[in-house]
């Protein structure tokens, strides 16, 4: 892991770039402004001017012979991703990666009722929003079988950790769904996550696809609750699901509109991760700690 380079260097990145960095590796990052890009480099990442949605702006890219960490969302709207298509129209013959590391979303299953869903459940994405992260893996995936690229996707649930906990909205009192009818999400911890996609990256396999979670199965409502008990707010007013769709935003209801129950078995096997937080209260109380 000598070179590396990320592609939407946010809370994740900045994580992955520590790991790595730790073991060596010269860590690039592509960023949108100069102004963001010394930001990067005063934690001694290498900031690369571009951006995804101008493929003209991408020429220069250090992909040659480099592991790539791809973290960068799609845009809003649509059922693709142009930004994954102007990555990968960006590298030249002679400057593809090693490999590349994609985090996608859980979301790409939709609606899979009480089953187990493991890395052989097919895909069925049902908002906008996994159509395009689906979309994405499957131009990476096909770009890496006719380059030589080795691709690796990491199918990531709810993410929260430290800086990512939802104060906002307890703090405004935004109501949640009443938790005898919200349906069961999963979580991983943003350090289990990023300690995850380095193990990818040096134990996976070509093709390979991870479900990341911490196993356990929650709710929306619950989680929200235990957030709100252990920094001191009020429990969030609960409503019915009539309510919820006339006052909820979108993404919102897109969170409490599916049911996943996400088996992490093959992560936990094949890429040899003993998690830090295997529970939410565990999770919970570093993010307190940690803030």
């Amino acid at each position: 892991m000598e070179k590396v380079l990320i592609v939407g260097c946010g809370d994740m990145g900045k994580r992955v770039a520590g790991l790595v960095m730790a073991e060596g590796a010269d860590v690039s990052a592509l960023v949108r402004s100069a102004e963001k890009g010394q930001k990067l480099a005063e934690l001694g990442i290498q900031p690369v001017v571009g951006d995804l949605d101008e493929l003209s702006s991408l020429a220069t890219l250090p992909t040659r012979d480099a592991l790539v960490f791809y973290f960068a969302p799609p845009p809003g709207g649509g059922n693709m991703d142009p930004r994954m298509r102007s990555f990968c129209a960006s590298i030249e013959a002679g400057n593809e990666p090693r490999r590349v590391v994609y985090m996608s979303t859980s979301g790409v299953y939709g609606d899979c009722g009480d089953a187990l869903v493991t890395e052989e459940t097919p895909p069925n994405p049902q908002t906008a929003r996994a159509k395009r992260r689906y979309d994405a893996e499957t131009v990476l995936s096909e770009w890496g079988r006719e380059r030589g690229v080795e691709v690796v996707i990491l199918r990531v649930t709810g993410i929260y950790g430290p800086g990512r906990l939802p104060i906002t909205q307890l703090a405004n009192g935004h109501p949640l769904l009443d938790e005898r009818l919200s349906p069961p999400t999963n979580r991983i911890h943003a350090e289990d996550l990023a300690r995850v996609c380095v193990a990818a990256a040096e134990k996976g396999d070509d093709g390979d696809i991870f479900n990341v979670s911490d196993g356990r199965v929650g709710t929306m409502s619950q989680y929200f609750n235990a957030v709100a008990d252990i920094l001191g707010y009020p429990r969030p007013r609960q409503i019915s699901l009539e309510e919820a769709h006339r006052v909820m935003t979108p993404l919102m209801l897109s969170y409490i509109s599916e049911t996943r129950r996400m088996g992490n078995g093959k992560m936990l096997k094949k890429l040899g991760i003993k998690l830090l937080y295997p529970t939410l209260e565990e999770g919970l109380k570093a993010c307190v700690r940690r803030d």
